[in-house]
């Protein structure tokens, strides 16, 4: 044990004793280091930041709210930032998904979907208890989540506490029709509560994608078998797709849909889960039993609604959509190149989000060899960018305009031919 911080970093192997920058501030689509380097963020801070860092409209939002109410038990209790919120939200989510329940992560918003679900099953007095998931999905790192996530690496140390799920097969390019037979067929068992999926794009899972139709097809299996669907738009929500929410480019309404990352522009936690009132009235009752058990001490924080709500008035007055459409259209380029270099095979982009795989001798995935050798390289560019194994994917906030998106992709082509000659 040689590191000398007592600061235990999330999915870091401190073993390795590979050095931890430390950021000072942030501005806009960079951070800097306290040695006075600028880093370009290619990946948004983990998915998260839209507009860019240090937004000053979002910053006084959370400045003015810091003075009147930093925090307040939700249960029995509101707020304004909250409700004004949750009508916005009602507002804006395709209808009737018309109930918010705040959390504070995207593993919350989505194991509060999965309870949700469950409960309205059991409320109604229907034996439905199964979870069907896809193959290769991530939806956080609760126990609840991981249960429905991909099984590996990231959770194998916790096998004995997951609960057992449904998986169906990715809907590869050709096989998509595999897919919905398998769903088909695991519908057609009568026992199944719910199909959770992320619409269009599974980010963790390598940034792999899938066609509108699928989605729109799973869905229809679903209504006629009357399972609930869960989307999980945690990170494909605000813009990233090139829509406000994945699920609009296959005109698909979940009976859950759960947001987080983007929805105070990434300044400051907060997750919602939105519900059809289906599912509000299964837990509406004079039976107190019946109540929907799941809460946090910080449910519904002010400041955070505060933020939430500037973003929201963000996409209202300010030309958002444009940005995403010029960012996308200007990655499209840089990706046509970058698909010509030697090594690199399924290039591929949803939105504002581009992803290419390096070929290797080694295995592919999360703990290849590439993976580390790609890091490595790019560490030295003044680049945030965090390849997952050998998938080395792009998703900048917004804000960032030609010049430092022209860093990012020479950046990638030359931690690639780094990683190859290695």
């Amino acid at each position: 044990m040689t590191n000398k911080s007592p600061v235990w970093h999330p999915f870091t192997q401190h073993g390795l004793e590979v050095p931890i920058p430390m950021v000072s501030h942030a501005e806009g689509c960079a951070i800097y280091t306290e040695d006075d380097r600028r880093i370009i963020d290619g990946i948004s801070s983990w998915w998260v930041t839209t507009h860019g860092h240090c937004n000053p409209r979002i910053m006084a939002a959370i400045a003015d709210q810091a003075q009147k109410l930093d925090q307040i038990i939700f249960a029995g209790w509101t707020h304004e930032p909250a409700e004004r919120l949750a009508a916005r939200l009602s507002a804006l989510v395709p209808d009737p998904l018309h109930y918010a329940f705040f959390s504070d992560s995207g593993s919350t918003a989505v194991e509060v979907a999965l309870k949700m679900a469950l409960g309205h099953w059991v409320n109604r007095g229907e034996k439905r208890h199964r979870i069907v998931v896809m193959e290769h999905s991530y939806h956080g790192d609760t126990i609840g989540t991981m249960s429905v996530g991909e099984r590996g690496v990231f959770n194998q140390a916790y096998e004995e506490l997951l609960f057992d799920v449904a998986t169906i097969p990715f809907p590869a390019a050709g096989k998509e029709q595999e897919t919905l037979d398998a769903l088909d067929a695991e519908c057609a068992k009568g026992d199944v509560a719910a199909l959770i999926v992320e619409p269009l794009l599974l980010g963790a899972g390598g940034m792999l994608m899938y066609p509108p139709h699928v989605l729109t097809a799973m869905a229809e299996v679903c209504r006629a078998a009357d399972v609930l669907l869960i989307a999980d738009e945690v990170m494909t929500g605000w813009g990233r797709t090139g829509t406000l929410f994945a699920c609009e480019q296959a005109g698909v309404v979940p009976d859950i849909m759960c947001l987080s990352k983007g929805i105070t522009g990434g300044a400051i936690p907060l997750a919602v889960t939105m519900a059809t009132p289906r599912i509000f009235d299964a837990h509406y009752s004079k039976d107190a039993a019946k109540q929907f058990f799941h809460s946090s001490s910080y449910t519904a924080n002010p400041i955070a609604c505060a933020a939430a709500n500037a973003n929201l008035e963000i996409w209202e007055d300010e030309p958002v959509a444009e940005r995403i459409a010029t960012l996308g259209s200007r990655q499209t380029a840089r990706l046509n190149h970058l698909s010509k270099l030697p090594g690199i095979a399924d290039a591929r982009q949803i939105g504002t989000i581009i992803a290419v795989d390096v070929e290797a001798k080694e295995d592919a995935g999360y703990l290849s060899q590439v993976g580390p050798r790609l890091k490595a390289s790019l560490a030295q560019k003044d680049v945030l960018l965090r390849p997952l194994g050998n998938t080395v994917y792009v998703m900048p906030p917004y804000c960032t305009d030609q010049d430092d998106l022209g860093l990012l992709y020479d950046a990638i082509e030359a931690a690639i031919g780094d990683a190859l000659k290695a």
